[in-house]
């Protein structure tokens, strides 16, 4: 393989990380799996060593030491200059002639798309959007929470699903099912007595997660609070992906518009037909739908564009994740 024109690619979230080594012709010398990228939690060195764990085995397998391009898609890299902080991180280890660092949204971005055009919305434990054109031109959005005028994500909708319970069950709120399906899934008989379990965290903080598929579920049903929860989010999410199409005026263009993330893949219907009807009021040339795709194929594709490498070379690479 020529190393001058060879791409590392690195896809890392919260609980995982995937890494590939590809030839400047597309083909995947090899692959590895290692643990989640969290700097905020552990710091950027303990995080880039969890990263080298799983780079260093995939290098011993494809035969190399370093490649022409780095390409990196990470978890918590939300703002370009934590780009630019882990990006010189990575390029201290030597890994390849050049790095660039991304947010992970622009990896399932690019793996749902033929060329660096469109939109992305990912909904997961947050929820993020980015957009990107051909010419380098890119849209985003901080993604930190509530202090970025971020609403949605798994943990997000728990919270506001917890609220509109507790209000139901002492009497502030409308009635909702909630207050019943929530304590329930964790076996408990009450609100109260998942406030207290909460609290006194003899339900671990960890398992809040849980609380979304309960609240689509409860949506599901017919509950009218639980349903409301859902089309905000439907909102959300067409908020965010018009305001990108705006700013890289792609708005009157025919444009993709992909969905990804755990909430957004589910296939809850309710929210997938909001998404779509709402995105047919606002960008009726956007096109949506969902990445199935591995994102470090995102990643790959990224790093090949940065080379120079050719459609087919793309085509090749795109070919051995969805194959």
């Amino acid at each position: 393989m020529g190393l001058t024109a060879s791409v590392l690619a690195i896809d890392a979230g919260n609980s995982k990380t995937d890494v590939a080594v590809l030839s400047a012709d597309g083909d995947v010398l090899a692959t590895a799996r290692g643990g989640g990228f969290r700097p905020p939690a552990v710091g950027v060195r303990t995080a880039v060593d969890e990263l080298a764990r799983a780079v260093d085995r995939a290098y011993a397998d494809a035969g190399v030491t370093s490649v022409a391009h780095v390409s990196a898609c990470l978890a918590n890299a939300d703002l370009p200059v934590e780009e630019q902080q882990l990006a010189a991180a990575l390029h201290a280890r030597a890994w390849g002639d050049t790095v660039e660092v991304r947010n992970d949204t622009f990896a399932i971005l690019r793996a749902g798309v033929a060329e660096p055009r469109g939109v992305a919305v990912v909904c997961g434990a947050g929820i993020n959007c980015v957009g990107m054109r051909p010419d380098g031109r890119t849209a985003r959005f901080p993604a930190l929470g509530r202090i970025s005028g971020d609403w949605g994500g798994g943990w997000g909708l728990a919270e506001e699903a917890l609220w509109y319970a507790a209000r139901a069950d002492d009497g502030r709120g409308e009635p909702t099912g909630l207050a019943r399906s929530l304590p329930a899934h964790f076996g408990l008989p009450s609100m109260y007595a998942l406030i207290e379990a909460l609290h006194l965290e003899h339900v671990a903080h960890a398992r809040r997660h849980e609380l979304a598929p309960v609240l689509f579920e409860t949506a599901a049903g017919g509950d009218a609070v639980a349903r409301a929860i859902v089309d905000r989010l439907a909102d959300e999410v067409v908020s965010m992906a018009t305001v990108a199409l705006t700013r890289l005026d792609l708005l009157d263009e025919e444009t993709p518009v992909l969905l990804g993330g755990g909430v957004l893949t589910a296939g809850h219907p309710q929210l997938d037909d909001g998404v779509r009807d709402l995105l047919a009021v606002r960008a009726p040339k956007a096109v949506a739908r969902v990445v199935t795709a591995s994102p470090v194929l995102g990643a790959a594709l990224l790093g090949l564009d940065r080379v120079g490498a050719e459609a087919a070379a793309q085509e090749r690479a795109r070919a051995h994740w969805e194959s």
